[in-house]
């Protein structure tokens, strides 16, 4: 039997560093900061892919494959976005090695060193408009709607497994457009989709926004992000999507010849998320026994153990489970059957719960005869039986209803964490004592913002789409407020 969990009430960290391990979902690599992720998440992570791209697909995107590599040069034609990575970034400066004198290892040789140092990626914007210059011309050639399924590095100090890694796996979408509109159009219908995907296969409610001036990527005008609420209290930035307006294309020098005949620069978009998703997930959803994944994206929706005590039993098991999986794949559900020997049913329940495995049955040799299975969900833990004659429609329909369960069990958590204030002492005891999301009026100035979070740690996550407009008074200077932001302690 595996050993229990740390409970999340005890230490929530380390109950989430232990359940990503324990679940067979990654571990630390043998460099500093990297992952290993394990077949297991990475399925998990192949389902989201799989979504995610058909999605863009939809939207008239397609993808692309663009160098590891960028030259240290690109980075310093756009200032901000420098400034913003610059302290992240690993830096290729040579391209041999050579045996050491004593001849007991490798050193780097002296004399293989590059003309120009290249940055390992952290982001794409630089990489990709230096090659957009080279495919736009005329109006005629926009908009290009490129996306890329890529590994970034960003050199991180302090590291957790799929939340904050040296390198990652994400996508990153590039668009390039004739008008300002087409750019905005683009930047907001990205947020919407990684919302869409977030509420509807993660089963993960999340706010949209535009975020403030200091949270803004590096080199954008405007960023819209999801924000989700993760079970601790803490907010986890979920997915952005930026308009940067024609920062890139000025520094790249990309200009178009508009329909008009003149020449304009063009309109730039970047939009990406990553597996920080899988942390999302994690948290968002898992209690004490272990992962509770929705079904949509769960590696196997059904897990199928038998009970017997000899091979005749589970001969005749076999052959009924045969006909069942055979159903339940006539529906689309993904299904494993584990009649393997080498380890007791009870271990295979515990093993399975761990995982998060949205539906178990079990089989044995009295449900045969009775024409019954026992149905145990993972998200409520409870059991009970079925009839075996229409147990795939029962099946599909729990698996609905499972989906459906995690996502308003998430939203109402979320609902119950989210407190309004209208004043700092409020504003102080909430993040104190309750946490979660705090809605307060700001007075719009990055100086405000950085006070409260120099004071509280809690910064503003986003100034949400649908937040009503009401006039109010900043909670820190007292100034005007036309809205309320929603502020967090985030990861």
């Amino acid at each position: 039997m595996a050993k229990e969990l740390t409970l999340r009430a005890e230490n929530y960290s380390q109950w989430y560093n232990e359940l990503v391990v324990k679940a067979d979902l990654a571990e630390s690599s043998a460099v500093r900061g990297c992952m290993v992720i394990k077949p297991y998440g990475y399925a998990i992570w192949e389902k989201m892919q799989a979504e995610l791209d058909r999605m863009f697909k939809e939207t008239g995107h397609v993808n692309a494959y663009f160098p590891l590599f960028i030259p240290k040069s690109f980075f310093s034609k756009e200032a901000d976005h420098v400034e913003g990575f610059a302290k992240e970034c690993a830096v290729v400066t040579h391209y041999r090695l050579k045996n050491s004198p004593d001849g007991k290892g490798v050193v780097v040789d002296p004399d293989a060193k590059l003309e120009e140092e290249l940055i390992v990626r952290p982001t794409s914007e630089t990489i990709i408009w230096n090659t957009y210059k080279n495919w736009i011309q005329s109006y005629r050639d926009l908009p290009i709607l490129c996306n890329q399924w890529a590994n970034v590095v960003r050199w991180e100090m302090r590291t957790r497994l799929f939340l904050r890694t040296a390198e990652f796996l994400w996508q990153e979408g590039h668009t390039a457009h004739a008008t300002k509109d087409e750019a905005l159009k683009e930047t907001e219908q990205m947020v919407n989709v990684y919302a869409d995907f977030a509420e509807n296969f993660m089963a993960l409610p999340v706010v949209k926004g535009a975020k403030s001036a200091n949270e803004r990527f590096a080199g954008a005008l405007e960023t819209y992000t999801i924000e989700a609420l993760m079970q601790d209290g803490k907010a986890l930035q979920s997915g952005t999507s930026h308009f940067l307006g024609q920062n890139f294309a000025k520094a790249f020098d990309v200009r178009f010849a508009t329909k008009e005949g003149k020449e304009d620069y063009v309109w730039a978009t970047s939009w990406g998320v990553s597996t920080r998703l899988m942390g999302a997930l994690i948290m968002a959803h898992s209690d004490d026994n272990g992962l509770v994944l929705p079904p949509k994206l769960a590696p196997y929706q059904v897990v199928i153990v038998p009970i017997y005590r000899n091979d005749d039993q589970l001969n005749a098991i076999n052959a009924k489970v045969d006909e069942l999986i055979a159903k339940l794949k006539a529906r689309g559900i993904s299904v494993k059957y584990d009649n393997s020997d080498n380890k007791k049913p009870g271990w295979k329940f515990a093993e399975y719960e761990l995982k998060g495995v949205p539906v178990r049955l079990a089989v044995g040799p009295r449900d045969l005869e009775n024409g019954t299975v026992e149905v145990a969900r993972r998200d409520t833990l409870t059991k009970q039986v079925a009839q075996l004659e229409n147990i795939d429609q029962y099946v599909a329909e729990l698996l609905e209803e499972i989906q459906t369960s995690i996502y308003n069990k998430a939203k109402d958590f979320r609902t119950e964490m989210t407190t309004k204030v209208d004043t700092y002492d409020e504003f102080k005891d909430v993040l104190k004592n309750k946490g979660g999301f705090v809605l307060a009026h700001w007075d719009g100035t990055p100086e405000t913002e950085q006070k409260i979070k120099e004071e509280t740690k809690a910064t503003i996550r986003c100034i949400p789409f649908d937040g009503e407009k009401e006039e109010g008074a900043c909670i820190y200077t007292g100034k005007p407020s036309q809205q309320r932001v929603l502020f967090a302690i985030a990861y």
